[in-house]
């Protein structure tokens, strides 16, 4: 390529859209006389160019694509340019690879409580259904010692006075309204558990105001009313509409076994001491290490036992082995419950230790009146 500036006429190449005449004057190369530039200024004349105005480059100018330096003359042809590719990095040494975790160690991670929010991990309990093995563990022997202590309350304190016997009963509903909404996975629950508690409450004073006579309609009138606060206090959550369905289901459960342990409350002295006695007895007899079902018909016959002793020395008679024989079913379902779904250790000792005695409460309260 000749280094001379061009010296010929205007650029006659082809035009497919005829607009060659209106083609702007070309600018001056480098190097380029102002004599040459202006045969061009001649050739054009109808555009009307300020020579003054028209710009003129010097010396070097800048290659976009190689950001390098080349001569103005040098950029009239220019080679097609190759799609940058990023180069492959050299190759390292050789490193010692680290081992693959276990498939035992992957599936631990998967796996975790369930949650009210919507984890979406598998449970623990639906994890042994997957492996074959029971979800179903039970309290033990320590929680059942707690509620061989508590029953043991109701039945002494009975047969002093009602007042007496509300301080054991408080302590029942509370641990029965948080027990059950841990059961349930919902933790915490601040307002359900109070909503729950100070239904049993009410239903206590409405008991104590009233009478035993009127312990119907003192336990029922809360019972539902309290019904009706666990609607509203849903209603007004923000959560999902599966989420507070659930949540209702929980209150109002939590409710009605706070309220019906008011039982207790309402039923005849003497069928609370038979009752409560025969639960404590029965849960300590389903804590032995024995076979389920070896330990579930050891715990009717304790129960049974229990109720006719303690039926001999209240004035109850014999007709304490079947009060307490039917409180101790009541019981075994209440543990039952506590044991489902790989409760926790709080689960345990709060609703392993109070629903076998919530459970009793409204046999214990009507089987004590019929029998009476």
């Amino acid at each position: 390529m000749s280094d001379q500036p061009y010296q010929g006429g205007p650029y006659e190449g082809y035009d497919p859209y005829g607009q060659q005449q209106h083609q702007a004057a070309p600018q001056a190369w480098p190097g380029q006389s102002q004599a040459g530039y202006d045969q061009y200024a001649d050739a054009y004349p109808q555009q009307g160019y300020d020579q003054q105005h028209t710009q003129q480059w010097q010396g070097q100018t800048w290659e976009t694509q190689t950001h390098g330096h080349v001569q103005a003359a040098e950029t009239s042809y220019l080679p097609p340019q190759e799609p940058y590719a990023p180069q492959a990095p050299a190759p390292q040494p050789p490193q010692p690879q680290q081992p693959e975790p276990a498939p035992e160690a992957e599936a631990a991670t998967a796996y975790g409580p369930a949650t009210l929010a919507g984890n979406s991990r598998v449970t623990d309990a639906q994890r042994a259904r997957l492996e074959g093995r029971s979800p179903i563990i039970e309290p033990g022997m320590q929680p059942a010692l707690l509620t061989a202590v508590l029953g043991l309350l109701l039945a002494v304190t009975a047969s002093i006075a009602s007042y007496a016997l509300v301080v054991p009963l408080v302590m029942l509903q509370a641990v029965t309204a948080a027990g059950w909404f841990r059961l349930n996975g919902m933790w915490p629950a601040r307002q359900g558990i109070a909503l729950a508690f100070l239904g049993g409450l009410t239903a206590d004073a409405a008991v104590l105001a009233a009478g035993r006579d009127h312990a119907p309609a003192a336990i029922l009138g809360p019972l539902g009313v309290w019904v009706l606060l666990s609607l509203v206090l849903q209603l007004r959550s923000h959560a999902s509409p599966d989420e507070r369905m659930y949540g209702l289901m929980a209150t109002v459960a939590s409710s009605s076994l706070a309220v019906l342990a008011t039982g207790y409350l309402a039923a005849q002295p003497h069928a609370v001491s038979v009752g409560a006695a025969a639960v404590a007895v029965a849960v300590l007899a389903r804590a032995l290490p024995l076979p389920t079902p070896a330990s579930v018909v050891v715990s009717l016959l304790a129960a049974s036992g229990a109720g006719i002793a303690v039926g001999g020395m209240t004035g109850f008679g014999t007709k304490g082995a079947a009060l307490g024989a039917a409180a101790a079913i009541c019981a075994l379902i209440g543990h039952r419950v506590a044991s489902y779904d790989y409760p926790s250790r709080f689960v345990h000792f709060t609703a392993g230790v109070a629903l076998p005695l919530s459970a009793a409460a409204p046999v214990v309260w009507v089987l004590g009146r019929a029998l009476g």
